[in-house]
């Protein structure tokens, strides 16, 4: 069968399942706010109710909302003091908020590679990567796929450093039972358009210290301190405040959550099955400790070797041209950056241009990831059916056979 991207009839025609998906819990959810007049969090009861629910559906003891997960991350670092030239541990495969958030604290990011078979931080790696300055870790549960937790927190209290979770994409994802995003000092969501519960933008920093979520809540809300003289600021905070409109769209995202979570865990159990059998791709290796995924991204890897050397983004062509929808994912490790390369870090380039250089640095795994083998598939797809999991996997098994076309 001639290849879509050749001129062929493609694998499929009809769409997978749009995003967001939405009803009239939240038709009902932003009139409730419109008609009562109280649209920001410090009037209503959305926001502080979504905090609660969403703090108790992962495990955690406090919850404060804000308005992204880039703040969720730039006021945790905050909260628990990190400062100019502090150092902070993070994987260089993983959004640039990840990195930037410590930029704009003053502090540097230190870049660790990451474990192929989990595309998570390589636990490995941590040791190199210490120096003297280091204060903090931040692990990101990548694709929904919890890090490994039982390493980072004994690398944590053997070096006694602060973990913030980067859990943006990790909601409902639990290791070894346990929600992530609860393991370290805090942990941070995002509640962005293309995210499994969204509200368009948005963002939640969960903790169990009840002393940092004051500081948290302070840095979030312009350096206000609860029970206070209101116009009385006591930290360099800004606002950070979410609206009541979005913690409406969020509690009904909330309720549904768990049936489209167990929907999306089977149809990855479905394609690991699946891709295990074909020549020149491989899912990402399992782990018993993970005991909830929560699916933002399907990874695959890509080997070009069993495709006669099509590149990946000649593969990826070919995917989408078969009618499914993929990505290679991010084309640059974070260290590539033009941010990086170029030393663009605002009003810190100045004091931060002699220690955040990464002109030599070199993650071959990242890299690796980057330009040879990380496939991806969104979140919206695992929303399928059966049948449409086994065209993703007739799509690739086309291209297969049919390889010699594209070379």
């Amino acid at each position: 069968m001639k290849l879509a991207i050749r001129g062929g009839e493609p694998v499929r025609k009809r769409p997978f399942p749009d995003w967001p998906i939405w009803n009239d819990t939240e038709r009902r959810g932003l009139n409730r706010v419109l008609e009562s007049g109280k649209w920001g969090s410090l009037q209503g009861q959305e926001v502080r109710q979504f905090e609660r629910e969403f703090a108790k559906y992962q495990g955690a003891e406090f919850g404060i909302a804000v308005t992204s997960g880039s703040a969720a991350l730039e006021v945790s670092l905050r909260a628990v003091g990190i400062e100019a030239y502090d150092e902070v541990l993070i994987p260089a495969y993983t959004f640039v908020a990840t990195a930037t958030a410590v930029l704009v604290n003053a502090a540097i990011p230190v870049f660790v590679d990451i474990d192929l078979e989990t595309y998570n931080m390589s636990t490995t790696s941590l040791e190199q990567a210490l120096t003297p300055s280091t204060r903090a870790i931040m692990p990101v549960h990548f694709a929904g796929r919890p890090a490994n937790m039982d390493e980072i927190e004994q690398f944590a209290r053997d070096h006694n450093l602060y973990i913030i979770e980067d859990a943006a994409q990790g909601w409902g994802a639990q290791w070894r039972g346990q929600g992530v995003g609860t393991f370290g000092d805090f942990g941070c969501f995002s509640f962005q358009s293309s995210k499994n519960i969204s509200s368009g933008e948005g963002g939640i920093i969960l903790t169990n210290d009840e002393e940092l979520a004051r500081m948290a809540s302070s840095y979030m809300n312009c350096g206000r301190v609860e029970g206070a003289i209101w116009y009385a600021h006591y930290h360099l905070g800004s606002n950070y405040r979410m609206t009541e409109f979005q913690a409406a769209v969020l509690s009904g995202q909330l309720s549904r959550y768990d049936q489209q979570l167990e929907h999306r865990q089977q149809n990855m159990a479905l394609l690991d099955n699946a891709l295990q059998a074909l020549e020149g791709v491989q899912p990402l290796t399992g782990d018993a400790r993970i005991t909830r995924h929560a699916g933002h991204i399907y990874i695959f890897r890509y080997n070009a070797e069993a495709f006669d050397m099509l590149s990946k983004e000649g593969f990826v062509s070919a995917l989408q041209a078969e009618g499914i929808p993929c990505s290679g994912g991010y084309s640059l490790p974070l260290y590539k950056q033009p941010i990086f390369r170029n030393q663009s870090y605002g009003p810190f380039t100045k004091i931060l241009r002699e220690k955040a250089r990464y002109e030599n640095v070199n993650l071959p795994n990242t890299e690796k990831a980057c330009f040879e083998e990380a496939i991806w598939l969104p979140q919206r797809v695992l929303l399928g059916s059966v049948e449409d999991m086994r065209d993703i996997v007739r799509a690739i098994e086309k291209i297969y056979d049919n390889r010699h076309e594209l070379i």
